[in-house]
């Protein structure tokens, strides 16, 4: 699913100004907007903060807190009703931003702040705020400020359930005490007081007031999730009291990475990256506190810098205020980061503790490890560490493979993420130290540990959280040593839809059609990993969902279990191939087959006859296109006549990057890539698009990947080509006159969709 650009996203997430925001959140009070207008919200954050200060979010402040959204604060200045020459308090005083808005309405302001740094970082920002200046103190704003009272108007930032009494009692007779009430972090009701004669108090309630986004909103917003989903699973999760992230994470909905992000923006608070926040970490400073005490709160403390404490935690709520108290820090800086991150964070940071120690031995036979997430005991090998560490930056960096080399006496470790590989800098490897992991993977993986001369294979399975992985192990002896392969085959990874393959919709519409077909053969086909198992199993949903006919798979291996489908594993070890699977499933009264490999003469034959037979069959080939499989069928020696009767549909597909919905922005075509695309120029408007970068992408510019898709259906004119025996060349100018939808033509609409890259 593609997910809206900046141009077209939702207003809290589309760069405008604060009055902007303001009246689109209902606002209407001239003055309040004037003072929007007056008053930059970028001058009250920090200057990397700068750009996201023109979002209508929360964002984050010194000391672990967060700013309000300026639609929020907005409609908190219009409730409270300011008139020039007014005295008021505030309680809360977070930046100064609102400080400075009462300040241009022509207030004369009070603003309280518990936090002690916060409290002398606003007071400096609001230096030539008001006349007169804005008065800030350290201390309880709920106990007012006694000694300038009474107030004409209280402001009160933070939700209470209870408004305390001094804050009543400081109102003059006539003045209004504006509050957020309500015990939702979401949805809260904005009311006003109003203190009358004999100390009685009118109470008004002006509607709900949303401090924070909605979790699902915010997703749906990035494009992590339809808005028919999140819809869904709030109802599922209203259901089994849990939430809405934990829902949507139980369900393959949203990747953990989108959620935090998400619930970093819901909380105002930086998301981090792995590979930044190791950059800044000092073992001194990681050290300095109880190990337990940390793992117990979520959080590692990494550096601190100009007295203010670096902080990673992976708990959007975690109370950091004592940690930096511990550390003697006048500032906190707290970066949300995944479970996942955080627990690469002390991987890492344990292996550097690590470096020089000499590595405890591992021809042994070792423990099971039931959670990747759960900490290890101090008694783990350090050979096993670096495995489990490595294993969780593939997770943690959604990589489908790790690539363990060496040359000479360097060790070389890759991940392969969205098809590219990338060097993982911060794990080093001696030689000695990648002996000991393939060792590791020897063993766990049932393989022969004295056996270094030959290429071995073999599988295991490890469990991260909720995850659990089937782990492919190959090592292949080189010049230089071993070097070992893994691939990560996630078993509860959700199951995409027809509609989010990246199809064209009447091609998608097309392919669902075809699987209400009563016989005939449908291949999709493609290298090795360009989702052509990804593309069949989307159908199979459709198939399973249909109660009246029965659908039988055999697979190598099966990837993915889909209730309602029987599904047989081929075992060659014992003799039990595709095509021994085929002839016994035409005894079983199927409806519909998918085989999922066509490698050989014998399997091609019996996907012939099983669709000649009355069967619909589903299967996969390599191949380079549509017309390219039909010449691997002649190769595989199927006579042409059958080809032709036979075949429904051909899908050849490639997997393309998609461009990161948090960094894409226009750019202008490459002309010699435009010349070589249309040599007789580019049609009227195409524009292209490109990702700068960002902390979503790890400033790669593209984040996972779509299929490019080129579509044969073989019709009347198709088949009398096929069954002519007519040169490849000629099949393709048939099919192309036959209206085939070429893999060109698809990827150019991709990118002027603003999905993949040119």
């Amino acid at each position: 699913m593609m997910a809206p650009s900046q141009r077209d996203a939702p207003a809290p997430l589309r760069p405008a100004s604060a009055r902007a925001h303001a009246e689109r959140r209902g606002v209407r009070d001239g003055r309040v907007l004037d003072a929007l207008d007056r008053v930059s919200r970028a001058r009250f954050v920090a200057p990397e903060l700068a750009e996201a200060a023109l979002l209508d979010r929360p964002l984050p402040v010194e000391e672990g807190q967060s700013t309000p959204a300026p639609g929020v604060v907005a409609q908190l200045l219009e409730a409270l009703a300011v008139r020039p020459g007014e005295r008021v308090l505030e309680v809360g005083t977070g930046n100064g931003y609102t400080a400075a808005l009462l300040a241009a309405l022509g207030a004369e302001v009070f603003t309280v702040e518990r936090l002690p740094a916060l409290a002398g970082l606003a007071e400096e920002r609001l230096r030539g705020h008001g006349d007169p200046p804005v008065r800030v103190r350290h201390g309880d704003g709920f106990a007012g400020w006694s000694d300038h009272a009474p107030f004409d108007a209280v402001l009160v930032s933070a939700a209470t359930r209870e408004v305390p009494a001094p804050l009543l009692e400081q109102l003059r007779v006539g003045g209004r005490l504006v509050v957020p009430a309500g015990p939702h972090r979401a949805q809260q009701r904005l009311v006003r007081l109003t203190r009358q004669e004999g100390g009685q108090v009118h109470r008004e309630d002006l509607g709900p007031l949303r401090f924070v986004s909605l979790l699902g909103d915010i997703l749906v917003e990035l494009g992590s999730v339809r808005r028919d989903d999140a819809e869904r699973a709030a109802r599922a999760a209203r259901r089994s009291d849990r939430p809405i992230g934990t829902q949507l994470l139980a369900e393959g909905l949203v990747q953990e990475t989108d959620l935090y992000r998400a619930l970093a923006i819901q909380r105002g608070m930086r998301f981090g990256g792995v590979g930044e926040l190791l950059s800044d970490a000092a073992p001194a400073v990681v050290g300095a506190v109880s190990r337990a005490f940390l793992e117990h709160n979520r959080v590692i403390p990494l550096a601190k810098k100009d007295d203010r404490l670096l902080v990673a935690t992976c708990d959007p709520d975690a109370h950091l205020a004592d940690l930096a108290k511990a550390y003697d820090a006048h500032g906190l800086v707290a970066h949300l980061v995944t479970p996942t991150d955080y627990r690469r964070l002390w991987a890492a940071l344990d292996l550097r503790e690590e470096e020089g120690a000499a590595p405890a031995p591992v021809g042994r036979p070792i423990a099971p490890r039931d959670d990747l997430l759960a900490r290890h005991g101090d008694s783990d090998a350090h050979a096993v560490a670096l495995f489990d560490a490595v294993l969780l930056e593939a997770i943690g960096e959604r990589a489908s493979d790790i690539h363990y080399e060496i040359y000479g006496e360097r060790v070389r470790v890759r991940l392969r993420v969205d098809g590219e590989l990338r060097d993982l800098e911060h794990v080093r490897m001696t030689p000695t130290d990648l002996k000991g992991v393939i060792n590791v993977l020897k063993i766990s993986a049932d393989m022969d540990i004295a056996e270094r001369r030959l290429p071995q294979g073999g599988r295991m399975r490890r469990r991260a959280g909720d995850q659990v992985y089937d782990l492919r192990v190959q090592t292949q002896p080189s010049l230089h040593g071993e070097h070992a392969v893994i691939r990560l085959l996630p078993q509860k990874q959700r199951l995409l839809s027809i509609a989010e393959l990246g199809f064209a919709p009447d091609v998608g519409e097309d392919y669902r059609r075809l699987l209400d077909s009563p016989a005939g053969l449908l291949l999709v086909v493609g290298p090795t990993g360009s989702g052509k198992s990804t593309t069949l199993y989307a159908g199979l949903q459709v198939l399973a969902r249909q109660q009246g006919r029965k659908v039988i798979t055999v697979e190598d291996p099966i990837e993915y279990s889909i209730e309602g489908i029987q599904q047989t594993q081929v075992k060659p070890a014992i003799g039990f191939h595709f095509h021994d699977a085929m002839r016994s499933f035409v005894r079983e009264d199927p409806d519909v087959i998918l085989v999922g490999e066509i490698r050989d003469q014998e399997t091609a034959l019996e996907a012939l006859r099983a669709s000649q037979t009355g069967h619909l069959v589903l299967s996969t080939l390599h191949s380079n296109d549509t017309v390219d499989a039909v010449q691997r069928l002649i190769d595989l020696e199927m006579h042409p006549n059958s080809i032709a009767g036979e075949l429904l549909a051909v899908i050849a597909q490639r997997l393309a990057k998609r461009i990161c919905d948090g960094c894409r922005r226009a750019v202008e075509p490459d002309p010699e890539i435009l010349a070589e695309l249309f040599p007789a120029g580019p049609p009227e408007g195409f524009r292209a698009f490109r990702g700068d970068g960002c902390a979503r992408c790890g400033d790669h510019g593209t984040y996972d990947r779509i299929a490019v898709v080129e579509y044969l259906r073989v019709g009347a004119e198709l088949r009398r080509a096929i069954a002519r025996k007519l040169p490849v060349d000629d099949i393709r100018e048939t099919a192309l006159r036959a209206g085939l939808r070429s893999m060109r033509d698809r990827a150019v609409q991709l990118v002027q969709q603003g999905i993949v890259p040119l």
